[in-house]
């Protein structure tokens, strides 16, 4: 099957993928803001750090509830959400400063700031509606665009390098480790075969491949064959666990003696690091025996939060 000529897939006699494309019209709302509040104990004249802005709905909050005098240090490395982020927060004035940077360099920004230690951390793991459905970087098989899924341009590889540069078996095990997906071998096989023929260059494509790959009982399932094929390549392109890593080795050196860690994780991989992270680091003891969950009202508001856990730690008062 040529990939570049869509009239060649639509022609094809096997099944087609649904189109999925109106489905879930972009919109933004902060996942588990009050309990996020609630954990992270914000109050007057505190500093905090929000660790993923995005369009600074938690950042906003943050500000409002530690008014008058509190600071929040926000970090944001896509650049579209870092020019709306700053524009959304300009009312609050000098109380903040924004950094186009990652949370994994956390302890260099806040001590090149000066703001060593802060009251709280909150990290939101979450990708925004916004890059999903309107960043145009192929974050969603949703949308037909190039295959790209960076975060921060500034990142060297894209999705489609990865796609049409991996050996099948390191595809194979990226989508594996990364996508924790049951039939990656019959994925990785179906890429390389496609790419022989044509360069793979956008979602449809993709997506297009990986349901033709998987078993016809796979396509009926609750979520679609290529949603854990591309979490693997977004985890993949931009770092993610490996910046979670970073940052939880650093975020305990940057906190206040009782200072609060509130982490909202979206799936296993990361909530695992969070976990073990909180259970055996000797700097944190965790707050959250079990982790906090949306209420039913919040998911049916936002289905996207359904899948949303919070952890929380705080900061031992002395160092062990």
């Amino acid at each position: 099957m040529n990939l570049n000529a869509p009239e060649k897939i639509l022609n094809n006699s096997a099944p087609r993928s649904p189109d999925y494309s109106q489905k879930d019209k972009p919109y933004h709302e902060s996942v588990l803001l009050e309990e996020a509040l609630r954990w992270l104990a914000v109050r007057p004249g505190g500093v905090y750090v929000d660790g993923t802005v995005g369009l600074a709905g938690h950042a906003q909050a943050i500000l409002e509830a530690s008014g008058p005098d509190g600071f929040l240090v926000g970090f944001e490395w896509n650049e579209s959400s870092y020019e709306l982020a700053l524009k959304r927060l300009r009312p609050f004035g000098d109380r903040f400063v924004l950094v186009r940077e990652n949370f994994a360099q956390i302890k260099e920004v806040l001590e090149g700031l000066g703001k060593v230690p802060v009251d709280g951390i909150l990290l939101d793991l979450g990708l925004s509606s916004f890059l999903l459905e309107g960043s145009g970087r192929g974050f969603s098989f949703l949308r037909d665009e190039p295959l790209d899924m960076r975060m921060d341009q500034r990142l060297p590889r894209t999705a489609k390098d990865l796609v049409n540069q991996l050996s099948r078996l390191q595809l194979e095990e990226l989508i594996r480790a990364y996508g924790e997906e049951r039939f990656a071998g019959r994925i990785a096989r179906a890429i390389c075969e496609a790419r022989r023929k044509a360069p793979i260059k956008t979602t449809r494509e993709l997506a297009e491949i990986i349901w033709q790959a998987v078993p016809a009982s796979y396509r009926r399932g609750r979520l679609h064959p290529a949603t854990r094929t591309f979490q693997a390549l977004r985890l993949a392109v931009n770092r993610e666990l490996e910046n979670l890593k970073r940052f939880l080795e650093q975020a305990p050196e940057v906190l206040k003696p009782g200072g609060r860690l509130v982490i909202i994780s979206f799936h296993s991989l990361e909530d695992r690091l969070v976990k073990q992270a909180f259970r055996h680091d000797q700097r944190l003891e965790p707050l959250t025996k079990k982790p906090i969950l949306p209420s039913p009202e919040e998911v049916s508001r936002n289905p996207r939060a359904r899948s949303a856990k919070l952890r929380a730690a705080q900061k031992t008062v002395e160092e062990v």
